[in-house]
């Protein structure tokens, strides 16, 4: 009797500790995780992403004032170069040459500007784009947020009802034999987690299969009974 009581206090260990699996199952696979994944590699890659668009913003701004700076000079010289054409006093060959001078300068100092055009356009750009990836940050942070608010709110629950399971099997696991229990803690791996069954009418509630009259009794007969099928712990009902 005292065997058939501990294989009884065995199963209920098993329905505890399933339901225990099961609640570790649900927490690690809620889709609110999926989700929160996916929002965190978004807001990851958009870090990155800001990172580069913010260096190339830099690089632009590096060619716009660089270019500025050499058109000012540019125009600086060209400035002093027509007070020299147009005060005279000159040789035709000077004069010649410090036209040409004058004209090349006018055609770098054009070819600058459209440069820096050029450079405040790709700037613009590379602004906007920017903002638009820090835009798309700040929602993927957001989404980020709120699922982890979310998953913690639906994390404190299921851990409440492990805790609570688990003050449950603290009380079980006394009233099983200790040979009995470290059988059962050595098959549970093996078995899907369902260690021990209950045997009705000649069924084993692990694996389903029907035991014959004689494989009932060869069951029955040892210590503890196992399922001829499966090899689970079977107790008798």
């Amino acid at each position: 009797m005292e065997d058939i009581r501990s294989l009884e206090d065995l199963l209920d260990l098993q329905v505890v500790d399933s339901d225990i699996d099961r609640l570790l199952d649900k927490r690690g696979s809620l889709p609110e995780l999926t989700a929160f994944r996916r929002a965190h590699a978004t807001a990851t890659r958009l870090e990155a992403e800001i990172a580069a668009a913010t260096e190339s913003l830099k690089t632009v701004d590096l060619a716009e004032d660089r270019a500025e700076g050499e058109m000012e000079l540019d125009e600086d010289k060209l400035a002093r170069e027509e007070r020299r054409l147009y005060a005279g006093g000159l040789s035709a060959r000077d004069a010649t040459h410090l036209r040409d001078e004058v004209e090349m300068l006018r055609r770098r100092i054009s070819d600058r500007e459209d440069e820096a055009l050029a450079l405040i356009e790709e700037r613009d750009q590379a602004q906007r784009a920017l903002e638009v990836l820090q835009a798309e940050r700040v929602t993927a942070v957001a989404e980020k947020n709120r699922l982890e608010i979310e998953i913690q709110g639906m994390w404190a629950i299921i851990d409440a009802d492990i805790a609570r399971l688990e003050a449950r099997k603290a009380e079980i696991v006394p009233l099983v034999d200790p040979d009995l229990l470290e059988l059962y803690e050595e098959i549970r791996p093996t078995k899907e987690g369902v260690a021990v069954a209950a045997l009705v009418d000649g069924v084993c509630g692990g694996c389903h299969l029907a035991l014959s009259a004689a494989e009932e009794a060869q069951a029955l007969r040892a210590v503890p009974p196992r399922c001829h099928h499966c090899r689970r712990i079977l107790a008798p009902r």
